[in-house]
């Protein structure tokens, strides 16, 4: 995808179908389009700084009953995500940046960073897993057997 602001809607809009199509995160789709534009949007905005030589390039695999997995890449420089600050403290809530990692691991099961923050990974689980049990079942097994958490979830004390 070039690094336009007006390319990504096209793109989303192709995506989503496709994401849609293949119901492989029946139900969770408004959260996978809310964090696949943030990732564009900082790909295009931040990463490549708009810059008409510098491409795009998102991968997508959707696994019915497993869920979806998208990488965001971008031709720029990179940042350290581990060095953008939380925009829900109270010294960064009028910030104007800020708020598109923190959307995005609100939205998803799991995000990280790559190739020096140029490459997001993103992880949406299926909410029915296979041969139709649902996430929230297996999510009470993994509680009762004291299995909780993820990267971004870890279990609560």
């Amino acid at each position: 995808m070039p690094s336009e602001i007006n390319a990504i809607s096209p793109l989303m809009g192709r995506l989503m179908r496709l994401i849609e199509g293949s119901q492989c995160v029946a139900g969770e789709e408004p959260a996978v389009e809310l964090a696949l534009a943030e990732a564009l949007n900082n790909a295009v905005v931040h990463g490549n700084r708009m810059d008409p030589k510098k491409l795009v390039q998102v991968r997508c695999r959707c696994e019915l009953g497993k869920g979806v997995s998208v990488v965001v890449r971008d031709q720029g420089q990179g940042f350290d995500s581990n060095a953008v600050p939380d925009p829900t403290t109270a010294e960064n809530i009028g910030a104007d940046h800020g708020r598109g990692i923190w959307l995005m691991k609100s939205a998803l099961d799991e995000v990280f960073f790559e190739r020096g923050g140029t490459e997001v990974h993103m992880r949406k689980t299926s909410v029915r897993g296979p041969r139709g049990v649902s996430r929230a079942s297996t999510d009470s097994a993994k509680h009762r057997s004291g299995v909780v958490g993820n990267r971004q979830n870890p279990p609560r004390t």
